[in-house]
């Protein structure tokens, strides 16, 4: 006999496994299967867990809003004790760079409309917050290859806007097993080493899923929240002609470099959001800082076929582009002579907003397009996704009446048809990794 389960989650990812987590509490006999070893080890382990507020849109900044808290409040949300322990959420603050030329301010109105805090900081509270940053405009971001780039500036950007509930979870990885061991203790089940290769349907319903061994799992709802696999998932049950947003697997980088000596930005560096030069930083342990790309027009964009097959080591080219342009933000630093840093796809949809949806085939449903930003709004998206799922199971039409949900902290209503598999591309998004 085939096993069985009520609702099988591909992937066990911190989204997979809120996923799992949410649908367990609803009463669902849950089963993640994942084909890495772990819960967490794929994307979300090299996640850079950044947890912040800002995004382009009102939807996407009030869903930031409501995860926050529960990054604030995690053990309490878990509700279940893991014998590793817990990450530490480190709250920094967030900096956006301001400048003439980049609209740091877009979608700041949102701040004023949901009541998130936020300052406005002038050069002179800037350059006493953060002594390193040098407050010349160099917009548009540019390559060092760039002749340009190494022109003398003869602007300044025009400030900072300063976000104080703003910070990054110590270890994302580990963050996942406490929603493994949360969703266990409410009866869910996980299995590793376990590839999907088939989703099995009959009569236009999902019936289940058969692992590369042969084995078949049957399944009246199948979720599909294979991050970076997330369009072969969807290939395989043949969902993408009735989707007018699709996903791809895209190709990042993210390096690391100490800080400059005499300065701990471990312990008082922030976030940084900089779009004057192209670049997101925070502080990373050991004194040391993350530097990422928020994906400028001039960083080429490598969409990858194959998301088992990808070039996972740092390059030269990348690292240079990356780490230069944040010196000419921090001139005093030191460059090391060997680069270091983390390699790993994104699950980018065609507009970078997330797909939190149904599909044509009924009892599927997709968490996926996650854009390397929805780390942090992994608890409200399980709480979305068990809501969708069981409205939809339930015979509710979510295509023509999209699923609301109440945010247990902030109270505010967050729609799941913004999500929607059938959606126009929104004009608002960044259309980056800021989501």
């Amino acid at each position: 006999m085939n096993a069985h389960c009520d609702a099988l989650i591909i992937g066990a990812g911190i989204i997979g496994a809120a996923v799992g987590f949410e649908l367990a509490k609803a009463g669902y006999k849950t089963l993640n299967v994942d084909k890495r070893p772990a819960a967490g080890c794929g994307s979300t382990g090299n996640s850079c867990a950044v947890i912040r507020t800002h995004y382009s849109t009102w939807d996407g900044t009030a869903m930031a809003y409501e995860s926050l808290f529960h990054w604030q409040d995690w053990q309490n949300y878990l509700g279940a004790p893991d014998e590793r322990g817990y990450p530490r959420y480190i709250n920094t603050g967030c900096v956006i760079i301001k400048s003439n030329h980049y609209d740091a301010a877009q979608g700041f109105r949102y701040f004023r409309e949901l009541g998130i805090a936020y300052e406005e900081w002038d050069l002179l509270t800037l350059k006493a917050k953060l002594p390193l940053f040098d407050p010349h405009a160099f917009w548009p971001p540019r390559r060092p290859e760039d002749d340009r780039f190494w022109d003398t500036p003869t602007e300044k950007i025009s400030g900072a806007i300063f976000v104080p509930s703003s910070g990054y979870v110590s270890d994302p990885q580990l963050a996942t097993h406490n929603l493994q061991r949360a969703a266990e203790a409410q009866g869910g089940q996980f299995r590793f080493n376990c590839e999907v290769v088939k989703i099995r349907r009959a009569g236009g319903r999902v019936l289940g899923v058969t692992l590369q061994n042969g084995e078949q799992i049957d399944a009246p709802v199948v979720v599909n929240v294979a991050g970076p696999h997330s369009f072969v998932i969807n290939r395989l049950a043949g969902v993408e002609a009735d989707m007018r947003i699709k996903t791809r697997a895209l190709r990042h980088e993210v390096h690391f470099v100490p800080a400059p000596e005499g300065f701990d930005y471990e312990n008082n560096g922030y976030i940084c959001s900089d779009g004057d030069i192209g670049c997101y930083s925070r502080p990373e342990v050991g004194n040391h800082i993350l530097i990422g790309s928020e994906d400028p027009e001039c960083d080429p964009r490598q969409w990858i076929d194959d998301p088992d097959d990808f070039n996972r080591e740092v390059t030269l080219e990348q690292w240079t582009a990356q780490v230069y342009r944040f010196a000419r933000r921090v001139p005093s630093l030191g460059i090391p002579q060997d680069p270091a840093g983390i390699v790993d796809l994104y699950d980018v949809s065609d507009d970078w907003i997330p797909i939190y949806d149904k599909s044509d085939l009924d009892g599927f449903y997709m968490a996926v397009g996650t854009s390397g930003n929805q780390f942090k709004n992994a608890p409200v998206v399980g709480y979305l996704m068990a809501r969708l799922i069981h409205a939809c199971q339930s015979g509710h039409d979510h295509d023509q009446e999209p699923v609301k949900i109440q945010c247990r902290y902030t109270g505010l209503t967050l729609n799941a048809g913004f999500y929607s598999r059938r959606r126009a591309i929104n004009p608002e998004s960044s259309f980056s990794v800021l989501g």
